[in-house]
């Protein structure tokens, strides 16, 4: 958190310090989200009850209610950190690429990486965000993550095409290939349908997508 100070015509910012409450409430909102994704994951989010979520974490029911109102509220905190987490990891890894292939390649290849390694947060999302996006209940800030990651796309793509590195494509439509194809693997990967490792299921997915908008 910052705090604007002017100072000789200028607005400096300084750092506050968290305090102790504040380092206690991100800890046991952390440790909430934890183990709410492991109960979700294991009895889908009909089946599971906010008393599972509080035993899974170690807390009285009383307390988890100090910190998310129903059990939806713990289910979409659940999402957004999982979603926020994997934004940060999937725009750094792309930002440290080379080329746009590098680029594309590792927006595939972190996306598929973070799922496989958090196969419980695959569950909630696969099965309950889907329906949501379905019935049209997705809170605007979670459309908002889903826009981010494919805006990011198109800034890479938008930068090859000047350079003649790409043919003239929509670039916002070749942006949503890349994404819908990127979690049709996850997917495959995930339910065990893919026989091929990691980096032959990228590269495949990649060539496809590449082919089709690679200059001519």
């Amino acid at each position: 958190m910052y705090e604007g100070a002017p100072s000789g015509g200028t607005r400096r910012q300084k750092l506050v310090p968290r305090t102790r409450k504040d380092v206690i409430t991100e800890f046991r909102r952390a440790e909430i989200l934890h183990a709410a994704r492991a109960v979700f994951a294991a009895r889908g989010f009909e089946r599971a009850t906010t008393a599972d979520i509080a035993r899974a974490a170690g807390i009285a029911k009383g307390t988890l209610y100090l910190y998310y109102r129903s059990k939806r509220d713990v289910y979409w905190a659940a999402l957004r950190h999982g979603l926020q987490e994997l934004r940060r990891e999937t725009r750094r890894a792309v930002n440290a690429a080379g080329s746009i292939e590098e680029k594309i390649r590792a927006f595939i290849t972190t996306k598929v990486r973070y799922f496989e390694d958090h196969r419980e947060f695959f569950k909630i999302y696969d099965e309950e965000f889907g329906h949501a996006v379905a019935r049209q209940v997705v809170p605007r800030e979670f459309e908002a993550v889903y826009l981010d990651q494919v805006r990011m796309l198109e800034s890479v793509l938008q930068q090859a095409a000047r350079r003649k590195r790409v043919r003239a494509v929509r670039v916002d439509a070749a942006a949503f290939a890349v994404f819908d194809l990127t979690r049709g693997l996850i997917t495959q990967r995930l339910r065990g349908w893919s026989k091929g490792t990691l980096d032959q299921d990228v590269a495949l997915v990649f060539d496809l997508w590449w082919k089709g908008i690679a200059p001519r």
